[in-house]
């Protein structure tokens, strides 16, 4: 089974007991998270009036032993150059931050968690947001 890297809208559907969501996580042997998406759910976490709170409970989720946080290195600079210069000449760009995060998912084969259907766009990247989706 492929590690699962989750994106921020999976993580706070996690946080929201989304069904299938939750599903994905228990069902995932190894699951993995870019910083990339530490920072943007730090970045909401500061504009919301329960910071300290969303904080506290990122950091005993991040202690879970399935979770690893992967550094961006100078591999995912050559995936993240890749994917950029196929989907500029394909015109369709998708934002920055998601190519990041697709781009650390491809260099440790990994499946995308997440709500979000641009991924799919990315070839040879495998996304969704149902076991069916990720675990084929």
């Amino acid at each position: 089974m492929r590690p699962v890297m989750l994106d921020i809208n999976a993580y706070a559907s996690f946080k929201r007991n989304d069904k299938e969501i939750v599903e994905i996580i228990q069902h995932a042997e190894l699951l993995c998270i870019s910083p990339i998406v530490i920072g943007e759910l730090e970045a909401g976490f500061e504009g919301g009036n329960r910071a300290k709170q969303n904080k506290l409970e990122l950091e005993q989720f991040l202690e879970s032993p399935r979770i690893i946080i992967y550094p961006i290195s100078l591999d995912t600079s050559h995936f993240f150059s890749k994917i950029y210069c196929i989907l500029k000449s394909k015109g369709k760009p998708i934002p920055t931050n998601d190519i990041w995060i697709a781009s650390q998912a491809l260099e440790h084969g990994c499946v995308v968690c997440t709500q979000d259907k641009h991924f799919g766009v990315i070839e040879g990247l495998i996304s969704g947001n149902t076991k069916t989706d990720l675990f084929v």
